[in-house]
């Protein structure tokens, strides 16, 4: 019998997960967590052969927990199920060691169909990933500026972007505002932008 975690925060999205699971892969074992703390919590616990997860949690440094799961579990599969652009996050994810990166907009079919790879052990590159993976390989060079932001970089740009100001990421992230200010003005360096009008734009151009 398989067994599946499923980590996001919306309880609609889990529900879904949930339905499909035993609608095509019953009989299974399904367990769900709301952010990244419950879901190191359950994988202390439990042996998962299927880990669907999302980017964009509360509180949850989500590559960190990617690249947990790679170091302490690696038996488990993951699959990233984001609306998070394919674009930006794919390659990372991957890297980190997810076995697949996947849009919420696509239908389910598209979802059985990685699941269906995952569990027989395979990768599942989708279409949208493939396509961002071809542009690198020919290009021979970082299509996407964001790629070269640190992790931290990125969180603060997506901060940013939800129009969140440096006081307020301080205490967000719990560190000094001068800090903040200084990741502001690198990672502005790193993709060529001199202000938060410039950054919306470009963050429209990759989807971020």
């Amino acid at each position: 019998m398989k067994t599946y975690l499923i980590v996001d925060d919306h309880a609609v999205v889990r529900s879904g997960v949930i339905y499909l699971l035993q609608d095509k892969y019953a009989p299974g074992i399904i367990h769900e967590a709301a952010n990244g703390e419950a879901a190191m919590d359950l994988l202390q616990e439990n042996p998962y052969d299927i880990i669907i997860m999302d980017v964009q949690m509360p509180n949850t440094d989500s590559l960190g927990l990617m690249e947990f799961i790679k170091a302490n579990y690696p038996a488990s599969k993951v699959l990233v199920y984001s609306m998070c652009s394919e674009k930006i996050y794919a390659k990372r994810f991957m890297k980190a060691g997810a076995m697949g990166f996947l849009s919420k907009e696509a239908p389910l079919q598209e979802v059985k169909k990685a699941l269906d790879a995952l569990l027989a052990g395979r990768m599942y590159i989708s279409d949208a990933v493939a396509e961002v993976l071809a542009e690198d390989s020919f290009s021979g060079k970082k299509a996407n500026p964001f790629e070269d932001l640190s992790k931290r970089e990125l969180e603060i740009a997506q901060m940013l972007l939800a129009g969140q100001t440096l006081t307020e990421i301080s205490q967000i992230l719990n560190i000094q505002t001068s800090t903040v200010g200084t990741h502001k003005q690198r990672l502005f360096e790193k993709i060529g932008v001199t202000n938060l009008l410039e950054l919306k734009d470009l963050a429209t151009t990759y989807r971020l």
